[in-house]
């Protein structure tokens, strides 16, 4: 077996845990063979490397990402991670308290991109009340 292959197969049930079997399953599913060599890189990489790597617990890794997502405007990437940051137990006002300091730190733009994405998932998901979209 290959390291990447062993990093795939650790990454692969975190990935699951945090981001849901179902989104997972499902880009995995769809991804044909150009894809897949991004759905086995990012899942070896950035699930079986950096989040399988004990020093830091799930919850601070899911702060982190909201904070360097706000940073780099990536809204549709801060609802998937915002989904995630609730399986890790993540608060809403911790949420909240991550974004306005991302956004002293990247901007006032980057930082409302980043509330309006997050909010639309609390509200989708029933952590804040609101119509759903």
């Amino acid at each position: 077996m290959s390291d990447d292959d062993a990093l795939f197969n650790k990454g692969l049930p975190i990935r699951r845990e945090v981001l849901g079997p179902e989104y997972v399953d499902k880009s995995l599913a769809n991804a044909d063979e150009f894809m897949m060599s991004f759905q086995r890189a990012t899942t070896a990489w950035a699930w079986g490397w950096a989040w399988g790597d004990p020093t830091l617990d799930r919850k601070t890794r899911s702060l982190l990402n909201l904070a360097m997502l706000t940073a780099t405007g990536k809204s549709h990437e801060i609802k998937l991670h915002v989904r995630g940051a609730l399986n890790n137990g993540v608060t809403v006002d911790e949420i909240k308290a991550a974004l306005l300091h991302a956004t002293a730190y990247s901007g006032i733009p980057a930082g409302l991109e980043a509330f309006k994405a997050a909010h639309e998932v609390l509200v989708q998901e029933g952590a804040l009340p609101g119509k759903k979209a």
